[in-house]
């Protein structure tokens, strides 16, 4: 949770994997950010291992910068879409979802949780086993 504790690294995040944003410039569009705020935290992302920077140059263009998931990054995905579900269920915006989940083949998809056989568990049936292990 210390890599997206800020406000900025969460909503970078949620673009790359939700909107498939890569560029620099896109990110800035995308969130009114400041660039030098955004470039603190792309590079707290890369730093972290959620994120690697690539150049890029378009004819008769400067080199740019472009960040993409890592497969730390990309996995964060399952995170995000349970927080998206929680949002559509316990603070539904008056107009639906603001993305639906679906497979490639276009079948609705929820986030749940699976015991060893792959059956899914009800919340209200999870019960968490401290280990000793939490970090404060």
């Amino acid at each position: 949770m210390s890599i997206l504790s800020d406000r900025w690294s969460f909503l970078i995040v949620r673009d790359a994997l939700m909107l498939g944003i890569e560029r620099f410039a896109d990110f800035q569009k995308s969130l009114g950010i400041a660039p030098n705020v955004l470039t603190a935290r792309l590079d707290h992302l890369v730093d972290a291992g959620l994120m690697t920077k690539r150049f890029y140059q378009e004819p008769g263009s400067r080199r740019r910068r472009s960040y993409h998931l890592t497969r730390a990054g990309q996995d964060l995905a399952l995170p995000f879409a349970a927080l998206q579900q929680w949002g559509d269920l316990h603070e539904p915006h008056p107009e639906g979802p603001s993305m639906e989940r679906r497979s490639d083949a276009g079948a609705a998809l929820r986030v749940a949780l699976l015991d060893d056989t792959d059956t899914p568990v009800p919340t209200s049936e999870l019960s968490f086993q401290p280990t000793g292990r939490m970090i404060a």
